[in-house]
């Protein structure tokens, strides 16, 4: 067991819990996108960032994503402090301007105040991001990677894959063809927090 300190609140939680499983345990809420309890640790958006420290130096705090960093003995934890609302909106932003039509990421923009609330008019920053902002294909995906790794991790197809860097990053299946590997189980649809891969059932062959 390790003793870690969460905005004040003290815990002990067994060696190898990540600072974002121990913060739930707590009921601290730290906001995630790529996270999902039951796949492996990505650490891919960037939104879940929090200060952590450790006991022997205590003022160097560093920003670290809370989802795949694992506590340490007397580890300081600080999870809404002006750097790491500075560090989570500046993501965001980044974001954003890629998957403007987002749900999950309009909700998160609105608590930090880069949207305005619903039915408010936006502001300049808020009309360029969802209005003006360089568009992909897709204004929905998120790039999180959850069906991704679902299709590697639970029925194990690696029907879908990541391709191309930055903007021009997507999901597409092998050479862009029909992935022979997959199933149809609908792992992919069923942790893609945006709705953008869904399930329709094909008419029987006759």
């Amino acid at each position: 067991m390790v003793n870690v300190s969460i905005d004040g609140r003290e815990t002990a939680v067994p060696t190898g819990t990540t600072i974002l499983e121990t913060a739930r345990g707590l009921g601290v809420t730290i906001p995630t996108l790529c996270h999902h309890e039951h796949l492996s640790p990505y650490g891919g958006c960037r939104v879940c960032l929090v200060e952590v420290a450790p006991a022997s130096a205590p003022e160097r705090a560093r920003l670290m994503p809370a989802c795949i960093t694992h506590v340490e003995e007397g580890t300081t934890v600080r999870t809404d402090t002006p750097r790491v609302v500075q560090a989570r909106t500046f993501v965001v932003l980044l974001l954003l301007s890629r998957s403007p039509d987002a749900p999950p990421l309009q909700e998160l923009a609105r608590s930090l105040g880069v949207l305005p609330a619903e039915g408010s008019p936006p502001g300049r920053l808020a009309d360029y991001l969802l209005q003006r902002a360089q568009r992909s294909e897709d204004t929905r995906c998120i790039r999180c990677g959850l069906c991704v790794r679902a299709c590697a991790e639970v029925p194990q197809r690696h029907a879908i894959s990541f391709e191309g860097r930055g903007m021009k990053r997507r999901v597409v299946s092998p050479f862009r063809k029909v992935a022979e590997t997959c199933i149809g189980c609908g792992s992919c649809a069923f942790v893609c927090p945006t709705h953008t891969i869904t399930i329709e059932e094909a008419a029987p062959a006759r």
